[in-house]
C-alpha cells in the first residue's frame, strides 16, 4: 500500500453488507483519483463470506478473520483496524457515521495519534493537503477543514455518496493478526430486533413523508393512500412520531433513520437541519409547505407553497384514475 491509498472500513450487519460500505467505497474512489492511490477495503469478522463481488469497487480487499470479530465489539474492531492501518499507512481511513463508526473512529484516531474529521460531506485534495467539507451541529453549520500530510480518519455521513458503478481489481488477501482475545469492557450479548411486521423505510424507492402540517392522526391515512398509489411507504419527521401517530421505525432524521429513496415527497415538513440530515441524499425531493421560507425548500428539487391537506386528495385521485 502506498501513502496515497484510501482505506475503507467495511460494515457487515448479521451477515449482510451495510449500505454505508458501498457509499464509503464511492467516496474512496473519488478521493483516490485525486491522490493517485488505490481503494482498499478492510473487512473484520470471522468466517466472512467472499467479499469480492460485494466490494468490487475496491482495488484490494483485506480480510481479517478472528473469533473475537465474529460479532461486533468495539475494542476488537479498533485493535484490528489499528493493526492494519499501522501496517499499510494509507492517506486516509474512511469510516461511516453510524453507530459502529462512532464507536470505532474516535478510538482509532486516538490510538493512531492522527486527526479525526466527523460529518464529512465532500473530500478533495490540494497538493498534499486533504480538504474536507464537514457538517456540524446537526447540519446547522458547515466547515471547510484542511488536513495536512499524513494519516487522517474521516467519518462520512450516510447518503452523501452514491454507490459507484466503477469496479477495481478487487484482489482479496487474508491477514492473520495476533489473537485479539476477549473484547475487554464491552461484549456482544445479542440482537434486539425491531418488529419485522413494519416497513423498512431505508429500503424504499418512494417515501411520502409527513410533518406537523398533516395536523392530526386521521390525516395520515391520506398519506398512506398516496404512498400506496406510488408504490412506496409513509415516513415522518420527529414531531409526528413523538405524537404517536407513526412508530419510531418510520422516523427520518438525525435521531431516526437515514434514507435515500428515488423520490422523497415531503408534506407539511419545515425541514429542520436534524430532518435534512436523514434525507438529503434522496435522488428527487419534492416539498409541499404553506411557508415559502421553510428550510425544506432550500434542498428540494421541486416545491409548492400550498397546504398539503388540499393537495393530497387531488393527488390520490389523479394517480388512481391514471392506474384505473
Amino acid at each position: 500500500m502506498s501513502a496515497q491509498d484510501v482505506l475503507v472500513l467495511a460494515e457487515i450487519h448479521r451477515g449482510a453488507w451495510a449500505d454505508i460500505t458501498r457509499e464509503l467505497l464511492a467516496a474512496a474512489r473519488e478521493l483516490a483519483k485525486l491522490t493517485g492511490g488505490q481503494v482498499v477495503a478492510l473487512v473484520l469478522g470471522d468466517g466472512v463470506p467472499d467479499p469480492a463481488a460485494a466490494l468490487s469497487a475496491a482495488d484490494r480487499i483485506i480480510v481479517v478473520n478472528d473469533p473475537s470479530l465474529a460479532a461486533y465489539a468495539p475494542e476488537a474492531y479498533v485493535c484490528g483496524a489499528q493493526a492494519i492501518a499501522i501496517a499499510e499507512q494509507p492517506r486516509a481511513v474512511l469510516i461511516g457515521s453510524t453507530s459502529i463508526g462512532w464507536d470505532v473512529a474516535p478510538l482509532l484516531a486516538g490510538r493512531l495519534k492522527c486527526p479525526l474529521v466527523t460529518g464529512c460531506q465532500s473530500l478533495r485534495c490540494d497538493g498534499d493537503k486533504l480538504l474536507v467539507t464537514a457538517s456540524l451541529s446537526g447540519g446547522k453549520m458547515q466547515a471547510d477543514v484542511e488536513v495536512g500530510a499524513g494519516l487522517a480518519v474521516l467519518m462520512v455521513l450516510p447518503g452523501v455518496f452514491r454507490a459507484t458503478q466503477e469496479t477495481g481489481a478487487a484482489q482479496v488477501e487474508t491477514r492473520s493478526l495476533p489473537v485479539l482475545g476477549e473484547s475487554g469492557f464491552v461484549r456482544f450479548c445479542g440482537w434486539i430486533v425491531p418488529d419485522a411486521s413494519d416497513v423498512d423505510i431505508t429500503q424504499q424507492d418512494v417515501l411520502v413523508a409527513v410533518g406537523r402540517g398533516i395536523q392530526q392522526r386521521d390525516n395520515v391515512e391520506m398519506a398512506e393512500e398516496l404512498a400506496q398509489s406510488l408504490g412506496g411507504a409513509v415516513c415522518a419527521s420527529r414531531p409526528v412520531v413523538d405524537a404517536g401517530w407513526l412508530p419510531p421505525t418510520r422516523q427520518v432524521g438525525k435521531s431516526g433513520m437515514t434514507v435515500a429513496p428515488k423520490l422523497y415527497l415531503a408534506l407539511g415538513i419545515s425541514g429542520a437541519p436534524e430532518h435534512q440530515e436523514g434525507m438529503q441524499g434522496s435522488e428527487l425531493i419534492i416539498a409541499i409547505n404553506t411557508d415559502a421560507k421553510a428550510p425544506i425548500f432550500d434542498i428540494a428539487h421541486y416545491g409548492a407553497e400550498a397546504d398539503a391537506l388540499d393537495l393530497l386528495p387531488a393527488l390520490v385521485e389523479q394517480l388512481t384514475s391514471r392506474k384505473g
